[in-house]
């Protein structure tokens, strides 16, 4: 049974960094796009970054470039998202996601994504 457990979230002021944690169990992690995702309430989910886990690329949406990085840890089949300089635009609900294959030009689409977890809350304070 195919499982993203996120975790990591919390409340900061702005400026302020957190690290979100997805563990990945119940599928082969070397061949995936392994996705974050944000939505905020009356929002679209929204793509902020994603890896490719065979070969540890990385994508970043404009909104996070340069402030928040990807990493993982393949002997725990775990990704991380560290943000830093928070801003309060970005408080949503952060959702990990999994899609097979690579990630490419199209990994912003959430329907490309077969495997999502449950999210947990970011919450950024002016």
């Amino acid at each position: 049974q195919v499982q993203l457990v996120e975790s990591g979230g919390g409340s900061v002021q702005a400026g302020g960094s957190l690290r979100l944690s997805c563990a990945a169990s119940g599928f082969t992690y070397s061949s995936y796009c392994m996705g974050w995702f944000r939505q905020a309430p009356g929002k679209k989910r929204e793509g902020v970054a994603a890896a490719y886990t065979g070969d540890r690329s990385t994508y970043y949406s404009d909104s996070v470039k340069g402030r928040f990085t990807l990493s993982q840890d393949t002997a725990k089949d775990t990704l991380y998202l560290q943000m830093n300089s928070l801003k309060p635009e970005d408080t949503a609900m952060y959702y990990c996601a999994a899609a097979v294959g690579g990630c490419g030009g199209s990994w912003m689409l959430t329907i490309r994504y077969n495997y999502w977890g449950q999210g947990t809350q970011v919450t950024v304070s002016s």
